[in-house]
């Protein structure tokens, strides 16, 4: 069983230029808005305010990086569906997920 004992926020990534450069592993969460995504990685690092949580849809804006264990990276993606935004934001975040899920070899 894996124990997490550090982690740590690295940037929030309005573009890819801002992806961290490194060769650690990623463990991203995807979902709709409201799901409860960085609820849980707050849950699987024991700290209550690592990633920052909203009742309001919508408030993960960028893609969020966070260092767990000085080995690997929990990346928290926007969510999609209920955020009520302008239709042009909604559609940059689809183009910035979709180039990290089909760009990023981490």
């Amino acid at each position: 069983m894996l124990r997490i004992t550090t982690s740590e926020f690295i940037i929030g990534a309005a573009s890819p230029s801002q992806f961290p450069n490194t060769s650690f592993a990623e463990v991203a969460f995807a979902g709709r808005s409201n799901v409860g995504k960085s609820s849980l990685l707050n849950t699987l690092t024991g700290r209550n305010k690592l990633a920052k949580v909203s009742a309001t849809p919508g408030k993960t804006r960028q893609i969020n990086f966070f260092r767990v264990n000085a080995r690997f990276h929990f990346v928290d993606l926007p969510g999609y569906g209920y955020a009520k935004v302008a239709k042009t934001e909604r559609e940059e975040w689809g183009k910035l997920i979709d180039t990290y899920v089909r760009n990023r070899q981490q």
